[in-house]
């Protein structure tokens, strides 16, 4: 493998930071390497915030499920999609902007392009990457913490820092899962594939000490309930349509 194939197999998500910042000229080489990314229509709709209060993210360790990290890792991003810097322009010249569930797409889909090229970045620098989901537990709250303006939509969180762990590599489903030629896979196969896949995970929750824990057994609770329900209200108070 060439080196950026084995840095991309190298990825882990990091949980435990040690003590330190990340130095600002880290960030901004590892964000203007991420700019790089490919964007529909050249649009980027996207933006980071870098959240450096302690206070702010004190709390962001409430509103994100009591993860620790967020407050610990060397540095805390915010990726937002964000149409804010196209509304000024329309605004400029008298002209309608219309959003749409197209655009909202299109604020997530260039976000985490833009979010997977920075983490490939800051891995390359040597720091430890690890998205934060957790931040749409409350957006609402986020929003008036963040003092977000009319067409910005924080998406998930990004915690970077020098690594205090080194956590085995988790398998990832086999290509025959996600990868097939002019027609999708029968159930079957996929059944099959996936099954062989829960025997994988199951040896590695062994390893890590979780035995008895089932690859399968986890995706049939995760689906078996809505998640943040709140999330299309508040994107939509944000001025998104997703409609």
């Amino acid at each position: 493998m060439n080196s950026i194939l084995k840095q991309m197999h190298a990825h882990r998500s990091i949980r435990q930071y040690a003590s330190g910042e990340v130095p600002e000229d880290d960030l901004r080489t590892a964000l203007e390497a991420a700019q790089c990314a490919a964007t529909s229509a050249n649009i980027q709709v996207y933006s980071v915030i870098h959240v450096t209060e302690p206070d702010v993210r004190s709390r962001l360790v409430e509103l994100t499920g009591g993860q620790e990290k967020v407050a610990e890792s060397g540095a805390f991003l915010v990726v937002c999609g964000d149409t804010r810097r196209h509304r000024i322009l329309a605004e400029q010249a008298n002209e309608p902007i219309e959003e749409s569930l197209e655009s909202f797409l299109l604020c997530a889909v260039d976000a985490s392009l833009f979010a997977q090229n920075l983490v490939l970045a800051l891995e390359s620098l040597g720091w430890g990457t690890c998205y934060i989901g957790g931040l749409r537990n409350d957006l609402a709250a986020v929003n008036e913490l963040l003092n977000l303006p009319q067409g910005v939509y924080p998406f998930y969180g990004l915690c970077v820092g020098e690594a205090a762990e080194e956590p085995w590599k988790r398998p990832r489903l086999p290509l025959d899962a996600v990868f097939f030629k002019n027609a999708y896979a029968s159930d079957a196969a996929l059944l099959e594939i996936m099954n062989r896949y829960d025997d994988d995970m199951a040896a590695y929750y062994e390893k890590r000490g979780a035995s008895g824990r089932r690859w399968i057994d986890q995706m049939e609770r995760f689906f078996a309930k809505p998640r943040r329900t709140g999330d299309r209200t508040f994107y939509e108070s944000q001025g998104a349509s997703l409609r």
